[in-house]
């Protein structure tokens, strides 16, 4: 099993996530893998980790989020690997609630989403995310 660290979603992937799928709420899973030090696009100058700068976007997001009627499940910290093996552990997981895709996706293309997403770019050195659905909900089909 090839595993991948990335950003930004591929082509594919976005066009995916765009296509009719799961109605009602999605749990997105996210395994972050911070940079050392931040890194900003825009050059500047800062003497953040990866994980602080990503933090600023953290709690940035988490207002967003619930604006949008979702909410942050579940966020800590990687402490060992229980079961399998990857060449590399991730440094953080956390699950977000959204109503839908279609709430996920507003919120991604809105200006005030854009304007917190650059210490989201300058902190993650790669991320796997996860689009799960209830299943308790669901009966566990």
């Amino acid at each position: 099993m090839l595993v991948e660290n990335k950003v930004h979603p591929s082509k594919e992937q976005m066009e995916g996530f765009l296509e009719a799928g799961h109605e009602g709420p999605i749990y997105m899973v996210n395994l972050l893998k911070f940079r050392q030090s931040a890194n900003y696009e825009d050059g500047r100058d800062c003497d953040l980790s990866g994980a602080q700068a990503y933090a600023i976007y953290g709690r940035a997001v988490a207002e967003l989020v619930r604006d949008l009627g979702g909410a942050m499940v579940f966020s800590g910290n990687v402490s060992r690997l229980m079961l399998g093996e990857v060449e590399d552990l991730w440094d953080q997981v956390a699950i977000v609630m959204y109503p839908s895709r279609a709430a996920m996706l507003d919120m991604v293309v809105s200006d005030a989403y854009r304007d917190i997403a650059v210490h989201r770019d300058a902190g993650l050195q790669g991320q796997l995310n996860i689009e799960t659905s209830d299943a308790i909900a669901r009966g566990f089909t």
